[in-house]
């Protein structure tokens, strides 16, 4: 039964993962060419802040129970785009500082290869 459950979820994670356009747009920004659009991507939310208070009023005046879930999704979807702006601000820091490290390193090596070998000191 867990088993049914557990690989249920799984291909239920991998089809909203893959076809979802929200989902694509995340897995976008979280490239490293996308960590640049992370905070422009806040943006995004506003729609569906709109979208949750506009179903959010007509179930609140008598309109049908299921305006409720798109309600959810909404914000779920909002919120989801309001934390990948600074996410993606400290993963851009991350890997700019990684990036810097490795720069660092290899200029350390190619003047530690350039340089002339001293010859040791007999005594």
């Amino acid at each position: 039964m867990f088993r049914l459950i557990w690989t249920l979820s799984v291909h239920t994670r991998d089809y909203l993962h893959r076809y979802m356009p929200s989902n694509r747009l995340l897995a976008a920004i979280r490239t490293r060419r996308g960590l640049k659009w992370g905070i422009p991507a806040m943006l995004v939310a506003l729609p569906y802040i709109l979208i949750a208070s506009v179903c959010s009023g007509s179930a609140a005046d008598g309109g049908p129970g299921w305006l409720h879930l798109i309600v959810l999704w909404a914000c779920w979807n909002a919120l989801k785009f309001l934390l990948m702006g600074p996410v993606s601000v400290v993963l851009l820091i991350r890997a700019r500082l990684r990036e810097a490290a490795i720069r660092r390193h290899l200029r350390r090596d190619s003047l530690v290869e350039a340089s002339p070998r001293e010859p040791a000191l007999r005594v």
